[in-house]
């Protein structure tokens, strides 16, 4: 007789189950368990008794997702969502709606305190920052993105997708966007043809920026719709960003360490969409590192060229900063921010393949790495290891990444002195993380005399 597989076995998916909610866990979700099965809950919270309803529930999984479709007893920490898209079925964008702000903070506290002790076997004490910025309520977490990427359905309709689901739930407006990308009123405007529409408002810069993506298999271009004056538009394409109207690129202006300074960002280039952000992650990367004059600075995953710009300021024209980064917009945009730099160095390819170019002639007192979601990696860590630098400050979106990468510079070396984590991403399980490292030798001593 064959054994039975999952398809012959009757679907939970649907089925709505009573379950007490445990803590929370990286990813936006919280751990229940069913007759011994780990269940991840969205929409509720630690202490909390609610009605569930099984999204992902295969015989065979090791774990079951479910959403909170009623809660029988409610945390204090719930709130009343300010976005009435916020819930089971909507958009898929804020993990976060129905926790007040400060115990939105201490849940990301927990989580990354949980994988620095699970991943790097570290005990850390790192309270979640709050961050402002122009525009921003930071009471109540709304009013802070700067960059929101809109997906289109098939009667022309702009929204955002629901969780884990290419479906696109239409809305009227964003809470958590600016009012400058509100003023953009993508959403009320029909986008026939067309696959996204990005919004770009930044906060330095006078003039917004939408990128459309069109359709796949599209033979021609679809008609763009009437926008804002002074909106400039511009098509992405496998080739690049296309100029419809306007210019193809936003100007941001960030204080670097005491000098404002212009970055320019094409079309949907890498730039944090806080607008707090980047003075904030600026400033504790040179706290961490304290540059000096003269000194050789490796900026790794450098993007626009932020990190790289302050650095160079305060490491001077004695200095150096060699500056790494793998997407060809990403140099473009950095070469153009940073001419007047002469003691910047840019190269562009993947940073692995590039640290084993340049071996026999990268040397380096600091190193900064902001890497993607994903990591640095091993063989990154191995690189930058073998340059011996006396510090190195580590950017992190991701809290399980950064992590395991502690743990890998642990194995080789280097200890972890200080981590910091901000609030950038309000309404979201998501927390960026800056942890810095020296020789363990020198961090031992730094710790035996304090």
């Amino acid at each position: 007789m064959s054994a039975r597989s999952d398809a012959d076995v009757p679907s939970a998916v649907g089925t709505e189950v009573e379950l007490e909610v445990g803590p929370v866990a990286h990813g936006g979700h919280f751990v229940a368990r069913l007759e011994g099965r780990v269940v991840f809950v969205r929409h509720a919270l630690p202490g909390e008794l609610v009605r569930a309803r099984l999204t992902e529930a295969g015989e065979g999984a090791g774990y079951w997702r479910a959403d909170a479709v009623e809660v029988l007893r409610a945390s204090a920490d719930r709130v009343v969502p300010p976005c009435p898209w916020s819930g089971p079925g909507q958009c898929g964008g804020c993990d976060f709606q129905h926790v007040a702000s400060a115990a939105q903070r201490s849940l990301k506290e927990q989580v990354v305190v949980e994988q620095m002790q699970r991943l790097a076997g570290l005990v850390v004490d790192v309270p979640v920052e709050a961050v402002d910025g122009e525009g921003v309520d930071v009471e109540r977490g709304l009013r802070w993105r700067t960059r929101v990427q809109y997906a289109v359905d098939d009667a022309g309709r702009a929204g955002l997708r629901a969780h884990r689901s290419h479906e696109v739930v239409p809305i009227d407006d964003c809470r958590i966007a600016t009012d400058d990308v509100g003023a953009l009123d993508v959403t009320g405007r029909r986008w026939a043809g067309w696959d996204g529409v990005e919004a770009v408002a930044p906060a330095g810069g006078p003039q917004p920026l939408l990128v459309l993506s069109p359709t796949a298999g599209a033979h021609r271009r679809p008609r763009v719709p009437d926008v804002p004056p002074g909106t400039s538009v511009a098509v992405s394409t496998a080739n690049g960003v296309d100029r419809v109207r306007g210019r193809t690129w936003v100007r941001e202006q960030v204080d670097v360490g005491g000098e404002v300074r212009d970055f320019r960002i094409t079309g949907s280039g890498f730039w944090q969409v806080h607008p707090g952000a980047a003075p904030v992650l600026v400033s504790a990367v040179l706290d961490a590192l304290v540059p000096q004059p003269g000194e050789r600075v490796l900026d790794l995953y450098a993007g626009a060229g932020l990190f790289a710009a302050a650095l160079a300021l305060r490491v001077g024209a004695s200095g150096s900063v060699l500056a790494v980064e793998g997407s060809s917009r990403g140099i473009g945009d950095a070469r153009r921010s940073l001419h007047d730099l002469p003691q910047v160095r840019l190269e562009r390819g993947r940073v692995d393949a590039v640290l084993a170019r340049l071996h026999d002639e990268v040397e380096a007192d600091l190193v900064v790495l902001d890497p993607p979601r994903t990591g640095a990696g091993r063989r990154v860590v191995e690189q930058v290891v073998a340059l011996a630098p006396r510090a190195i400050a580590y950017v992190a979106c991701d809290p399980a990444a950064l992590a395991r990468d502690v743990a890998w510079f642990g194995e080789r070396g280097y200890a972890m002195e200080g981590l910091r984590a901000f609030d950038i991403f309000p309404m979201t399980h998501h927390v960026e993380c800056v942890a810095w490292l020296v020789p363990a030798q020198r961090h031992v001593l730094a710790s035996s005399r304090g």
